[in-house]
């Protein structure tokens, strides 16, 4: 696993890119900046990484799922409901592919809001 830490104003996590070639992409391109985004409970920002839509692409994500939004060549990382999602689900503006996960505790980024400076590095 290649460990990520993700910085987004005063909070810090760290994640896990899984082995996808979405994630090798953006592990390659590291280091990222951004200005956060929000979409209900979740963070996302344009990133310099294209890659398309792979197998096994997802709307429905889980808690703490770290994704690649083709459509708008986005970042995303989830830690709740979405203004889509359903009863007890995290559902994504459309599918992305799943990158990986964070191993923290993905409620620490509630206080994250808009325009937030994000920093994604290799630790």
């Amino acid at each position: 696993m290649r460990k990520i830490v993700i910085r987004a104003g005063e909070v810090e996590a760290t994640a896990e890119l899984n082995e996808s070639a979405t994630a090798i992409a953006i592990w390659q391109a590291l280091p990222l900046e951004g200005s956060a985004n929000t979409w209900g409970e979740e963070i996302y920002f344009r990133i310099p990484v294209s890659q398309a839509l792979e197998p096994g692409a997802k709307e429905l994500v889980q808690l703490g799922d770290l994704g690649y939004w083709p459509q708008g060549e986005a970042f995303c990382i989830f830690f709740g409901a979405t203004p889509i999602s359903g009863p007890g689900e995290i559902r994504a503006a459309s599918a992305v592919n799943l990158v990986g996960r964070l191993v923290d505790d993905p409620k620490n980024l509630l206080s994250v809001s808009a325009g937030t400076p994000v920093r994604i590095e290799s630790t």
